[in-house]
């Protein structure tokens, strides 16, 4: 088990590599193969020993080898982030269709987490296929095709519900498609009980960094947040300890 977990933790640093990639160049409806990585700045051929996850970073001191520019943070924190999490759900996962599923998950969570959190876009190019891959997981792995064609169901249709309604009241749009996309996504890889442990979870956390911002911005309610991350931080959780949370609540009823 333990080399599992290592070789886990190693390939989800080099996961977390190509992830960095995919945040930066999607958005900017780049090619996320080719050309090989460069530096910003230089134009410097990124090598494979300037391309070690985590390692390379720490040893250049966060810089361009050839012209010495800062090299964001993200890149490390974002391989850091994929490594722990693939131990995490390769230690509490059983070997099966199950992990592979999981593990595909977190990969498309923290893409769209880093594109949200920068560019306030959830791009149909993952939400998508996302939905059709957790459903074709679903006939071979839990949650099962019928819990998974709910959860999608019920994920897209009450984000799209909340959606419209506040466009009734507001005239104007107060959530974008993609969180409709992304919880619908959510629900065909968990089920539609993880959608509402995740919608529970990623509205409090909502509303508390909402608050603080109104607060900071001294009462402006237009501050733009970007509701993906939040969904992905809840999704994570719902993953792990979504059964317990909903049976922990059934119990008061």
């Amino acid at each position: 088990m333990t080399f599992n977990l290592i070789l886990g933790g190693a390939i989800g640093l080099c996961i977390g590599s190509f992830l960095n990639v995919v945040i930066y160049r999607l958005p900017l409806k780049k090619s996320i193969v080719s050309p090989p990585s460069r530096c910003r700045n230089c134009d410097y051929l990124l090598h494979w020993y300037d391309n070690i996850p985590v390692v390379s970073w720490l040893w250049l001191g966060g810089r361009c080898r050839k012209c010495g520019t800062s090299v964001s943070i993200q890149y490390p924190i974002v391989e850091l982030i994929t490594g722990a999490l693939f131990v995490l759900v390769i230690w509490l996962t059983p070997v099966g269709p199950l992990l592979a599923s999981r593990l595909i998950l977190v990969c498309i969570l923290i893409a769209l987490f880093g594109i949200d959190l920068e560019h306030q876009i959830l791009p149909n190019s993952i939400t998508l296929p996302g939905i059709a891959i957790g459903l074709l997981f679903s006939l071979i792995a839990p949650p099962g095709w019928k819990d998974a064609l709910v959860g999608a169901l019920l994920g897209g249709g009450i984000l799209y519900g909340i959606a419209w309604a506040y466009y009734l009241w507001r005239r104007e749009e107060g959530m974008g498609m993609g969180d409709v996309k992304m919880l619908a996504m959510i629900g065909a890889f968990l089920g539609w009980k993880a959608v509402i442990v995740t919608l529970v979870l990623s509205s409090f956390a909502g509303a508390i960094i909402g608050l603080g911002m109104m607060a900071v911005q001294k009462g402006d309610m237009k501050y733009a947040l970007p509701f993906g991350t939040f969904l992905a931080i809840g999704t994570v959780i719902a993953m792990f300890v979504g059964d317990p949370l909903v049976a922990w609540y059934a119990g008061f009823l």
